[in-house]
């Protein structure tokens, strides 16, 4: 009540209103750049609260503890790409496609969103080698994107022998891969994955592969 009186009168509203969000925002961009650089077993309150600037008893005031923190983290948009990214913002569209063409479009947005998210690559560098509560926490974010591009884009589905879900966990887990690999190495099997020319190769190749597998099958001829 007193916030929005004091909004009404046009005068500045106390110190704790205006500074909560941008604390809370302070605390998600030092849960990223801990993770990026030290990883999951450095991720704690005190290293968090330290890198932020803050006390830590506000990451509990403001979030409960680590694993909303983290939830938090994981669901602003800075860590993994949305829905509305994947799709290009058109999955009405998406949905008459054909399932080759979709999934190409999907898988090319993917690539994008990842390659402009360095702070994720050095996550998911990190997520290869510990295992733990908070990576899990992660696993299921990206797992609730996955299921929830599925279901909007069920009706293209249809019309396929293929196994959708296994042939696009392939081809993403190669893409995180070699995105992975790119920062330690220019090369893997003759393509420059440090290079814009580089990836328009591996785009390629995904469009091919989308084509080869979700191509709409033929009915049967009749005798």
């Amino acid at each position: 009540m007193a916030c929005s009186s004091a909004k009404k009168r046009g005068t500045a509203l106390p110190t704790p209103y205006r500074n909560r969000s941008a604390t809370r925002e302070r605390l998600v961009r030092a849960v990223g750049t801990l993770l990026a650089h030290k990883g999951f077993t450095a991720l704690g309150v005190n290293a968090v609260a330290k890198e932020a600037g803050v006390d830590k008893v506000l990451i509990y005031r403001y979030f409960g503890g680590m694993p909303e923190l983290l939830k938090t983290f994981a669901g602003s948009g800075e860590f993994w790409p949305s829905i509305e990214e994947l799709t290009g913002g058109d999955t009405a569209t998406l949905r008459q496609m054909p399932l080759s063409e979709s999934t190409a479009i999907i898988m090319r947005n993917y690539i994008k969103g990842l390659r402009r998210r360095a702070l994720t690559q050095e996550i998911l560098a990190w997520e290869a080698v510990e295992s733990n509560e908070l990576t899990q926490i992660l696993d299921n974010i990206r797992e609730e994107v996955s299921m929830a591009l599925f279901k909007e884009l069920s009706p293209s589905l249809k019309g396929t022998d293929a196994d959708v879900a296994a042939i696009t966990a392939l081809l993403a887990a190669a893409v995180n891969y070699l995105l992975i690999r790119s920062r330690t190495i220019r090369t893997f099997n003759g393509v420059d994955i440090r290079s814009e020319e580089g990836w328009k190769q591996l785009e390629t190749a995904i469009i091919a592969v989308c084509q080869q597998c979700f191509a709409p099958r033929e009915s049967p001829k009749k005798k």
